[in-house]
């Protein structure tokens, strides 16, 4: 089992900026990869960035040039540093750690964290 705790999100304004974190515990390998994934309201969760072992990250179209992911392996941990905030990045963020076990997806998740941009 993989426990992932995010912290970071909160109310910003058109424009502003916000850092999002997750720290993972007990069964995480530095092979896993981690991400992020956003739910908004009525809306599927989907796929927000996503970075790999070796530190090559992976962003959906829309967050291009406004967010980045980076993880620490020594600490275990995951960021999501998002930038030019748009009202449509309103959303419960998640933090995801994903591995394959043979032909098996394996997902962990985190408890959520709110981010609402609005002024």
């Amino acid at each position: 089992q993989v426990q992932l705790v995010e912290s970071g999100g909160g109310l910003v304004q058109p424009g502003g900026s916000l850092r999002l974190s997750c720290a993972a515990s007990g069964n995480i390998d530095r092979s896993d990869v981690m991400g992020w994934y956003r739910q908004a309201a009525g809306k599927q969760r989907e796929l927000v960035a996503q970075i790999d072992s070796g530190g090559s990250p992976w962003l959906e179209s829309s967050v291009k040039g406004r967010f980045t992911i980076s993880r620490d392996n020594d600490k275990n941990t995951v960021a999501l540093r998002m930038s030019s905030l748009k009202p449509e990045d309103t959303a419960v963020y998640y933090c995801n750690v994903w591995r394959r076990d043979g032909a098996t997806n394996i997902n962990f998740w985190g408890q959520g964290t709110q981010v609402t941009v609005s002024s």
